[in-house]
């Protein structure tokens, strides 16, 4: 993007050379992409279950960032639609407090379709709070949980339930993971995720796309067995 910006300014003869023509850019490592087994989903809700936080976790696995799942409000669900309403997020500011934004882009303001039974845990929890404007509200202040806070109640999660440790991080990419798996197509996934781009999302997730790639390739295996 710099070196594209600096080639214009060239071009309209406001610097002489672009001093970005010599640069070597550094090959992008790419990280190994972890996430949830689906063998291990029970065990980890189980214990959310146990600790209490079942609808928070069960909604988590449903791809949203640790800071839009504290900053929900009770009024950002439809229940009828079955849809919840991202549109905040809760940050640390340049002096460390936390504050309630805008996500950085657009495209991370969406709705995310949830499934009737996510609907039906959510009704649940809001019953044990009816007046709190909070979603889910701490349980120890009443207030807005802190993201660092879930973080660590996800590591007792996953000790608790014998589990091999994954970031909280990982739970958006098992959501992820399992849609990709399971036919959900990539433009779908990626504006559940709120990514600006899918083909950003098809470059994260090729390990999913993978397996539905040797798929598609055995069913046109048939299909020209067929024809021939």
């Amino acid at each position: 993007m710099l070196h594209n910006a600096l080639d214009r300014a060239v071009k309209e003869r406001l610097i002489q050379r672009n001093p970005t023509a010599d640069c070597i850019a550094p090959k992008l490592e790419k990280k190994e992409m972890t996430f949830l087994p689906a063998e291990d989903m029970k065990a980890y809700l189980d214990e959310a279950d146990r600790r209490h936080v079942l609808p928070m976790f069960y909604l988590e696995v449903s791809g949203l960032r640790k800071g839009e799942l504290v900053a929900l409000l009770w009024a950002d669900l439809d229940v009828e639609s079955q849809t919840i309403s991202v549109s905040k997020q809760a940050t640390r500011d340049e002096n460390g407090n936390i504050v309630i934004t805008r996500p950085k882009t657009e495209t991370s303001v969406w709705l995310v379709s949830i499934p009737r039974k996510a609907v039906e845990l959510l009704q649940r929890e809001h019953l044990k709070h009816p007046d709190n404007p909070y979603m889910f509200p701490s349980t120890r202040t009443g207030e807005m949980y802190y993201p660092d806070s879930i973080v660590t109640l996800h590591k007792r999660i996953l000790k608790s339930a014998g589990l091999s440790y994954i970031n909280f991080h990982a739970l958006r990419h098992t959501f992820a993971t399992a849609a990709l798996q399971n036919g959900v197509d990539i433009k779908t996934v990626s504006s559940m995720l709120g990514h600006y781009d899918a083909g950003f999302t098809l470059r994260t997730y090729t390990h999913a796309t993978r397996q539905k790639q040797e798929q598609a390739a055995e069913k046109m295996g048939n299909f020209m067995d067929k024809v021939m």
